[in-house]
């Protein structure tokens, strides 16, 4: 028909979330990125590079920005939860969009991100080999277990979702501890105290 024009090989896909907090962490996947300061630093640096490509190459910004290929993918989420960097399922890459999204957004609109960072702040967190010790200000204690890099915890959070969800915010708080107590940029508390 005249006057008509239709998109060969297109898509549309359309992702719901229950709630607005649950969407802007990727029902809680991406809370790991989120939470490393190095990951904030990095997306300033892989935002300049971007060029409005239809598909972001991670190995090609890798190479520009001297970074291993596994800290641009945490800017790149780092970027998409502030709108800056689109994700497309169909094709499993990302790409260049702006939107206009409050950054700081992310953080106002998910409680275990804020709750994991006042436990550090805290103090709350005590590191011993693989164990981490999370005192919550109730004074219960939430043992968080790192194996091989993945985290488990006693939580009630922990027991319900397995992780399905992402880490809670007991396991968030040990994760930053760590990465804090590597760069010497953490105090983390040996006895045990309170909090």
């Amino acid at each position: 028909m005249p006057g008509r024009s239709f998109c060969t090989g297109c898509g549309f896909t359309l992702t719901l979330s229950p709630e607005a907090s649950r969407g802007f962490s990727g029902e809680g996947g991406v809370l790991d990125a989120l939470a490393t300061d190095e990951a904030a630093e990095d997306a300033e640096l892989i935002s300049v590079l971007l060029a409005w490509e239809p598909r972001i190459d991670v190995g090609d910004l890798s190479a520009a920005s001297g970074l291993p290929a596994e800290r641009v993918r945490a800017a790149l989420v780092r970027l998409g939860t502030s709108g800056r960097v689109g994700y497309d399922t169909a094709e499993a890459a990302y790409f260049h969009r702006e939107l206009p999204y409050d950054a700081e957004r992310v953080e106002r609109h998910n409680p275990r991100l804020r709750a994991a960072r006042a436990l550090v702040a805290e103090g709350a967190v005590v590191l011993d080999g693989a164990l981490g010790t999370v005192t919550a200000q109730d004074g219960q204690a939430h043992r968080v277990r790192d194996d091989a890099g993945v985290l488990s915890c006693s939580c009630l959070w922990w027991a319900k979702y397995r992780g399905g969800r992402g880490p809670c915010k007991h396991a968030l708080a040990v994760r930053m501890a760590r990465r804090g107590a590597m760069a010497g940029q953490t105090e983390v508390l040996i006895d045990g105290g309170v909090r």
